[in-house]
């Protein structure tokens, strides 16, 4: 399979990868560029491999956490509320896709690696042992930073609303 092959058939599902570790679409552009540029040239050895998709998807992981430690001294995050009232400034096309939005917004605030983790686990449907080998840890690893995840997670989602009884007719009661 020649790189241009790989770029045509994968291009989008590695923009998709990227930007579910990510949680910001034009970060994961830059992302897979940087990738996909230091992949060309050494195309034949990486086709060569069993699985040249796995091998860009290691890259990509691996830029990722490059990415967050270069520029984590000259980015000084936006504070929810400015984000906030940015949000509001920008009217939002998907706005009844809420719920998903916020979760979105819970995963995009973990850590990095437990991101990556609950990414892997749930977009990519990795298991434990497939995860460890992308981020170069051990099962039990893993299974930490899901569960941390996980509990972070939790505590953030409000309880489901409780439904109102009604009667006959549909009247409340």
């Amino acid at each position: 399979m020649t790189f241009e092959e790989f770029l045509s058939a994968r291009l989008a599902a590695l923009l998709r990868y990227a930007t579910v570790l990510a949680c910001d679409p034009h970060l994961a552009e830059d992302i897979v560029q940087e990738v996909l540029a230091r992949a060309q040239p050494r195309w034949h050895r990486i086709a060569a491999a069993d699985v040249p998709e796995a091998y860009v998807k290691r890259m990509i992981v691996n830029e990722l956490a490059s990415w967050r430690r270069r520029r984590a001294a000259r980015v000084v995050p936006m504070s929810l509320p400015a984000l906030d009232a940015v949000s509001r400034e920008i009217a939002d096309p998907a706005a009844e896709f809420g719920e998903r939005d916020a979760m979105i917004r819970r995963i995009a605030a973990l850590p990095l690696k437990q991101r990556i983790v609950v990414a892997l686990r749930f977009y990519e449907g990795l298991d434990d042992d497939e995860i460890a080998d992308l981020l170069g840890c051990r099962p039990v690893t893993v299974r930490s930073h899901a569960s941390r995840a996980l509990a972070t997670l939790r505590k953030h989602v409000s309880a489901p609303a409780t439904p109102i009884n009604t009667g006959p007719g549909g009247r409340r009661e």
